[in-house]
């Protein structure tokens, strides 16, 4: 495997981005990754958590033959800007400028590319293929079929639910209600005219929050025509594990869902009860190997010269 750092032009603005090539002669099939929301760099590291997701897949990705394309937000890494300026659908157009850039390389078939998306990414990739971007397959990995505001209102349920006992209990004697709290919260920003906002004491991606409370990932889910991988883990707290089922009803091409039995929303292995403070222990492991195993298997199949039958499990 070898990669070459390119410069991608989107729209007026410049991504940075990384392609991985496998050994071997091209053209080769090939997947954009697509990470998470918030200042994510090419490969899916926030400067207080280093998640590693879009190069773990890459270089598994080229180990079985296939070349990929990871790429930075604006405002983060090798990208001028600010990301809090960019709304959802701005990083919609992105994720569009890197796809034309990866099918235009000659290293790449352009007949074979696939995108595959994580968290937000997730919700990236469906909305291209739904505009009809040229895609020959989605892998969504902790992908939503559920409308934004609906989302982070059952995130601070479960969320809530998995506080140690002495901290709920605190709470209660405050009398604080997450659920809401983050109502409330939302009531502000959908209050905000501006790309960023102050709320409270915190500069926020307020036009993005914006979008995102509106945004309902099902319109796009009922456009997607491509054999979609669909990969959630069970111990997932802020995607709901049960879409998977809304996503295969939803769309009407070839649809494989997975369902990650102990793994959280960082795609790691996460042993007992589910909880966000366990995050820091298991980005010292690598990507659960049921992940990566599925996602590579699924790209392969997908992209060789006879495609395999599709079926949901």
């Amino acid at each position: 495997m070898h990669e070459t750092p390119l410069h991608i032009d989107a729209g007026g603005h410049t991504l940075g981005a990384t392609l991985a090539l496998p050994d071997g002669d091209g053209p080769f099939p090939a997947v954009l990754l697509v990470c998470g929301s918030g200042p994510l760099d090419r490969d899916s590291n926030h400067p207080r958590m280093r998640l590693d997701v879009s190069r773990l897949l890459a270089h598994a990705l080229a180990g079985a033959g296939l070349a990929s394309l990871r790429y930075e937000k604006r405002g983060v890494g090798e990208s001028p800007g600010d990301w809090r300026e960019a709304g959802l659908y701005d990083n919609v157009d992105d994720a569009g400028a890197a796809l034309a850039a990866l099918a235009a390389r000659p290293e790449v078939d352009d007949e074979r590319v696939l995108a595959a998306g994580h968290s937000e990414g997730a919700l990236l990739v469906t909305a291209l293929a739904g505009r009809g971007a040229p895609l020959a397959g989605l892998v969504l990995l902790s992908g939503s079929a559920t409308p934004g505001e609906q989302l982070l209102l059952w995130q601070a349920d479960r969320i809530a639910a998995t506080l140690p006992t002495p901290v709920r209990g605190l709470l209660r004697l405050l009398r604080v209600d997450l659920r809401a709290k983050v109502a409330k919260n939302h009531t502000k920003i959908k209050a905000t005219t501006t790309d960023v906002a102050r709320i409270g004491l915190v500069r926020t991606n307020a036009r993005w929050t914006r979008e995102f409370l509106a945004h309902d990932p099902r319109a796009d889910l009922a456009r997607v025509r491509v054999p979609v991988l669909a990969l959630t883990g069970s111990k997932d707290l802020q995607v709901d594990p049960a879409d998977l089922g809304q996503i295969a009803r939803l769309v009407p091409g070839p649809v494989r869902t997975y369902l990650a039995q102990d793994v959280s929303h960082i795609l790691r292995v996460q042993p007992g009860t589910p909880s966000l403070r366990k995050y820091k222990t298991e980005l010292r492991e690598p990507l659960a190997p049921q992940v990566v195993d599925t996602v590579v298997d699924w790209c392969r199949a997908r992209t060789a010269t006879t495609p395999a039958v599709e079926g949901q499990v």
